[in-house]
């Protein structure tokens, strides 16, 4: 059974149990000396707030959640790479010394796109990448590897997020990375090297697969911390652990996945980014201020005295950005009082800024929102994710979950959405290996 027992009441999704991978593993692979395969694990996130800042070196506010994508792996002596997806009932290959995209097995790009992205490796030649521990040039070897993951696919849960980390992590530990390293999260090295592995990731993601993502995701994946929140910083990568405190307010997060799923390449994310990074432009050449570079540097009061210069459909999106990452460092304050009425009236206003300046909403979306506003014991709910669909992330008084779960409906809204989920997360730790 790919089951295991929830931690959350009222939670839905199953997670991939350790054993039945290694099952999986058995039967793709054969048998195996106890000792040589390992399992890598990297969760899926929700951010709370602070959605659609991130590419714009602005602030944001994920936690990592208790779904994950998990890669049981053995080490090959050659450098050919053999990946079974337990999903998709797809099986792969490619050489490391050739990693090109798979047009039948797409799922498998994101892998494939790690590995080049981690040896550096470009069509035209070879580019070093060297990182604190290695000397020289990474250089990566084969490994035999299933996969199966419990994170919403196209939910804004960064399930390709979750599967990059958990790719980088294999590869690493099977080049003979020391694993405890790779699992470190407090030492100075083993910060330096999930910070190498977020930035590796996004890279991948941005020119092997072709999606223009921030660095917000992988970054919760592998910063993730239980019970907390990653105050994350995406112009420089600092990042602060912020308590949530959730077991002493007695409350919880909810997620309602809508079923509404949405392609990243072929969606309006990346025009999104194009507007604000046109707003941008046209901002810092009207103040001729050349350190104007994101919307990051731009505050409210400003931007209300220059807005006037840009169109109005950029206006709005960048007027969403700013005040986006005001609200984010609102709820980090409201979070260190212990305060969740403030942030979750933090939520309201940036779900309504997502909705009415970004454009990034839907019916379904907008749906949710309303119903947990109605629904007595909701401090505060958002869509959470790029948008066009997706999930929804309300913030619970633990006697107000039944309520809320009953109100939220169960059937999809449109032909041919998939059936629509309401669970509880778990804040947990970030990728690591299991030991």
């Amino acid at each position: 059974m790919k089951r295991r027992k929830e931690a959350s009441e009222g939670a839905e999704l199953v997670a991939v149990d350790s054993g039945w991978l290694l099952d999986q593993f058995r039967q793709e692979f054969g048998e195996f000396a106890d000792g040589e395969v390992h399992i890598a694990r990297a969760p899926g996130r929700v951010n709370l707030i602070g959605e659609h800042t991130d590419y714009s070196g602005g602030f944001v506010l994920p936690v990592a959640i208790g779904h994950d994508v998990a890669i049981a792996f053995s080490a090959r002596t050659d450098r050919n790479v053999s990946l079974y997806s337990c999903d998709y009932h797809q099986r792969t290959q490619f050489s490391l010394d050739e990693i090109l995209p798979s047009a039948d097995a797409r799922w498998s790009n994101y892998f494939r796109g790690v590995a080049w992205a981690l040896e550096g490796c470009e069509y035209k030649g070879k580019v070093e990448l060297k990182f604190s521990g290695n000397e020289g040039e990474l250089r990566l070897c084969g490994l035999d590897a299933v996969i199966s993951g419990d994170v919403p696919e196209g939910a804004g849960l960064s399930s390709s997020a979750a599967f990059e980390v958990a790719s980088a992590i294999s590869l690493l530990a099977a080049a003979g990375i020391d694993v405890a390293l790779i699992n470190a999260t407090q030492s100075r090295c083993g910060l330096e090297l999930r910070r190498w592995i977020a930035l590796a990731c996004q890279h991948a993601e941005n020119s092997f697969v072709g999606v223009n993502c921030g660095i917000m995701d992988q970054m919760a994946s592998c910063m993730g911390r239980a019970d907390h929140a990653v105050y994350l910083d995406c112009r420089n990568l600092r990042h602060e652990e912020v308590e949530l405190g959730l077991g002493r307010a007695e409350a919880a997060l909810v997620i309602y996945d809508t079923g509404i799923r949405r392609g990243l390449v072929d969606s309006e994310y990346n025009h999104r980014r194009q507007e604000v990074e046109l707003g941008t432009r046209m901002i810092s050449g009207a103040l001729r201020r050349d350190d104007i570079r994101t919307l990051r540097d731009i505050d409210i009061a400003l931007f209300d005295e220059i807005k006037g210069i840009l169109p109005s459909t950029v206006a709005r999106r960048c007027e969403h950005v700013i005040a986006e990452n005001e609200r984010v460092q609102g709820g980090v304050e409201a979070l260190r009082r212990g305060d969740l009425r403030a942030f979750g009236d933090l939520m309201w206003q940036s779900h309504e800024s997502l909705r009415d300046l970004y454009g990034v909403s839907c019916p379904e979306l907008d749906m949710a929102v309303e119903i947990a506003w109605k629904t007595d014991g909701v401090l505060g709910a958002r869509m959470t994710g790029a948008g066009f669909g997706g999930c929804t992330v309300s913030l619970v008084h633990l006697e107000a979950l039944p309520h809320l779960m009953e109100a939220l409906p169960d059937a999809p809204m449109r032909y041919g959405a998939v059936q629509p989920k309401t669970f509880v997360v778990d804040v947990v730790d970030g990728a690591r290996i299991e030991e």
